[in-house]
Parts: structure tokens; C-alpha cells; sequence
């Protein structure tokens, strides 16, 4: 005869329910686990320093100085695709000296529109507010409502690659922070 509990139930059927619950949470919590780590994992990357990224050829850029504008090519990766060499954002560079670069973000840090280069002014113009820039990113016009100048970006000549560490800022602040 079986042993029987409190209930009047045999004990073994007690136990066959209580491990049909514990596996069956098993079964149901794995999943379960999965998607929540899904749906979470765009929270748990963030945001590094800028990407390096290979922008064009010391040749390209004219040697009296004068800036070019060049599209940042680069790979992003959300939490479900990948975009390999998606257009990030756009720079001007300019050649100083033999071998030296210098790199602008375009994006105007006051309101973030994008500045063009007007060579009869010998700056950049934002069309937004109408302010200038000088050429090497300093606020030219004093009425400037934009809070720094233009926001300059760490550029490498490798043999005769231009190697940019492109990123975004802030706009709006007087402190130059990189958008997380």
C-alpha cells in the first residue's frame, strides 16, 4: 500500500505534480529569459568614443588649404540589423602643411544644422541662423547665437590614407560632449 498525505493523496502523486510545476516553470522561464535579453540588449551597449574611420586620400585634398566635404561611410549595428558602410554623418577636412590634417564635424553646434563652406567669406556659413565660422572653426561673427565653435575631430594620415575619429556632439552646449 502507498503512503498517503495530509490530503488523503498518495505521495507519489504528489510528487508528480510537484515536478510537472518545477519543469514546466523550467521550460516556460528559459524562453522567457531569452526574449526580455532581446528586447533589453540595445540598453546594455553603449555609446564608445568615435569610430575610426578611413575618409579618403591625401591627394584629394587641394594643398592650398582650402576644405573639402566628404560623406562618413561606416558600419552600424542595431539590436536586430546590421548596415554596412551607411552614410554617419559628413566632415571637412583640410590639408596643413606636408602631411597635416585638419577634420570639422558640419553639424553646427547651436541648433545642428549642417554648415556649407563659402570660399568668397572664407569660412562656413550656417544657413539656420546666419552666423560664420572661421575656416579653422572659430566663431567668426560675434552676434553668433552658437555656443562654441565649429567641433573639430581627431585626424591621422596613415601613408597616404586620411583616418578620422568621427563622432557627434552635443548641440546646444557650450561644453563639447559627444552624443551618447
Amino acid at each position: 500500500m502507498s503512503e498517503v498525505n495530509a490530503n488523503g493523496e498518495p505521495r507519489r502523486d504528489f510528487l508528480k505534480k510537484a515536478s510537472a510545476v518545477v519543469i514546466g516553470g523550467v521550460v516556460t522561464a528559459i524562453p522567457i529569459a531569452a526574449g526580455v535579453r532581446v528586447i533589453m540588449d540595445p540598453l546594455r551597449h553603449r555609446a564608445a568614443g568615435g569610430q575610426l574611420v578611413r575618409v579618403t586620400t591625401l591627394d584629394s585634398l587641394p594643398k592650398d588649404g582650402s576644405p573639402r566635404k566628404f560623406a562618413i561611410l561606416a558600419s552600424r549595428v542595431d539590436a536586430w540589423n546590421r548596415f554596412p558602410d551607411a552614410p554617419v554623418g559628413a566632415i571637412y577636412l583640410r590639408r596643413m602643411g606636408e602631411n597635416g590634417v585638419e577634420a570639422l564635424n558640419v553639424v553646427c553646434p547651436h541648433a545642428g544644422c549642417f554648415v556649407d563652406f563659402r570660399a568668397e567669406k572664407n569660412g562656413f556659413y550656417c544657413p539656420c541662423h546666419n552666423s560664420l565660422f572661421a575656416i579653422d572653426g572659430k566663431i567668426a561673427d560675434p552676434k553668433s547665437p552658437a555656443p562654441r565653435g565649429l567641433d573639430s575631430l581627431v585626424a591621422e594620415v596613415k601613408g597616404n590614407e586620411v583616418w578620422v575619429e568621427f563622432q557627434n556632439f552635443r548641440t546646444g552646449t557650450k561644453e563639447k560632449a559627444p552624443v551618447a
